[in-house]
């Protein structure tokens, strides 16, 4: 009969928080009541069977932990006659439930203790003053386990709880310390007040606003190494030696007004600022690889012009190499002699372009 019952009361919480959304931990104060069938002690020598009736409060402390303080009642009658027992006290109870997020219903382990105050009948023999009456006071300790169901305000518990009994005291068995009682047990919660209301999600990140556009400084559109602002030849292409304004050097610059003295191979001081601006330019394009060449006109022997040019185009060699430029974008010296003329030797005028020193891009 109790299996059946307690098979029951499992069953029918389980049936109905099936149907209920699972709660998040609330820590609310709730009431209880409920109904516990006994199976008293055999040596208490009362009808099995025997309904008590409890009430009390609580709440969760943690996530998994619950106290419950009750009152509990109970009076069965004695067996064979209308004798009767009762007891009733309180007690403190701990759960620990093992919760499942998503999930109604969770188990739980139970244990407590309590005072119980106790009041037998019995039989006098032969006595007008029968029946007789014990009172008295005891512990008591019990242990169990169970499912509570949970959903908004209202709450299911059934368990199952084995009692210990310290009452020493007992007609019905006076050699006895202490009784173990077995109860199935089915209480309802309510809880008191609104339930706290879940953290509001943390706002989503704002996106950071986009970066401002590049400007013409910072960039490069045809790759040549000179930004938009001040490439003046946006449209220069890969392989060809740039110029500091962006358009392409020229495959040979006339370094002209590079002079010499007449019949010297020594730069002159007018010379400089051109030779300066030339290493300038290469040692700001690193990529560029420049010949160094020498040229003179027509008057004079030819190997003599030719030792002439170059020893004109060491000179602005050696000048270049002294003022940054690292000798692996120069190429000689070399000196072409007259051998190379840009003009006719039959004027003074073109006699003096002929005059010159070069370089002559390689790359």
């Amino acid at each position: 009969m109790n299996k059946k019952l307690l098979c029951g009361a499992v069953l029918s919480a389980l049936v109905f928080s099936s149907v209920v959304a699972a709660q998040e931990y609330d820590d609310r104060w709730y009431a209880s009541t409920g109904a516990t069938l006994w199976n008293l002690d055999n040596d208490r020598d009362v009808e099995s069977g025997s309904v008590g009736y409890q009430f009390g409060f609580g709440r969760f402390f943690t996530r998994n932990f619950s106290l419950d303080a009750e009152f509990n009642y109970m009076n069965p009658e004695k067996k064979g006659n209308d004798l009767h027992f009762n007891n009733y006290g309180v007690s403190l109870d701990g759960r620990y439930h093992f919760v499942t997020d998503g999930r109604s219903w969770n188990p739980y382990l139970l244990a407590g203790a309590g005072f119980l105050r106790h009041r037998e009948e019995f039989e006098l023999i032969n006595n007008p003053n029968s029946p007789g009456r014990i009172k008295g006071n005891n512990v008591e300790f019990h242990v169990g386990a169970g499912l509570q169901a949970d959903y908004g305000r209202w709450g299911i518990r059934t368990e199952v709880r084995t009692r210990l009994d310290n009452n020493d005291e007992s007609a019905a068995a006076p050699n006895s310390d202490f009784f173990v009682d077995l109860g199935i047990g089915f209480n309802v919660l309510y809880r008191f007040g609104e339930a706290a209301k879940p953290a509001p999600a943390p706002a989503p990140a704002v996106a950071p606003p986009p970066p401002p556009p590049p400007t013409c400084d910072q960039l490069d559109d045809d790759g040549d190494g000179v930004n938009n602002c001040e490439d003046k030849c946006p449209t220069s292409q890969a392989g060809q030696a740039i110029g500091p304004d962006g358009c392409p050097v020229a495959l040979t610059i006339d370094l002209r007004g590079v002079n010499f003295d007449f019949d010297k191979a020594t730069l002159r001081p007018e010379s400089a600022a051109i030779l300066d601006e030339a290493a300038s330019v290469l040692s700001k394009y690193p990529q560029l690889k420049v010949e160094v060449a020498g040229h003179t006109d027509s008057v004079g022997a030819e190997v003599y012009n030719q030792g002439l040019s170059e020893r004109r185009a060491k000179a602005a060699y050696d000048y270049l190499l002294a003022h940054g430029v690292s000798a692996a974008q120069l190429v000689g010296p070399n000196g072409y002699g007259e051998s190379r003329p840009i003009d006719s030797n039959d004027s003074s005028e073109g006699r003096a372009r002929n005059r010159r020193t070069e370089l002559n891009v390689q790359n």
